[in-house]
């Protein structure tokens, strides 16, 4: 089975920068895909950034462009977000999903891991 362990959460200032990553690992097909995504409170769940293991494709939702990479070491089988200029309207839950045997990123996942809290204030 997929397994999705996120780690790099926590309290951050406005401005500043994390790293998110996402230990994965279970996968029985040569291609997948893994994806970011985050909750706010009070707001639906957004799919944020994806990439698949290749690294041959990435997807970043239009707002975040610029400031969110996603990236993969397949050597390590980890995803990492790295988020910089950090802003209070990023504060959220962020979880990553993963689908495998695919060669696009799809709209929907089938494995999630348990999510980590980032939280930016002063």
């Amino acid at each position: 089975d997929v397994q999705l362990v996120e780690s790099g959460g926590g309290l951050v200032r406005p401005g500043g920068s994390l790293r998110l990553a996402c230990a994965a690992s279970g996968f029985r097909r040569d291609d997948y895909a893994i994806a970011w995504f985050r909750q706010a409170p009070g707001k639906e769940r957004e799919v944020i950034a994806c990439i698949l293991n290749s690294g041959r494709m990435t997807y970043y939702i239009d707002s975040l462009k610029g400031r969110f990479t996603i990236s993969t070491d397949n050597a390590k089988g980890t995803v990492y977000l790295q988020m910089n200029g950090l802003k209070h309207e990023d504060t959220a839950v962020y979880s990553c999903a993963a689908n495998d045997g695919v060669h696009w990123c799809p709209l929907s996942y089938d494995n999630w891991g348990q999510g980590v809290q980032v939280t930016v204030s002063s």
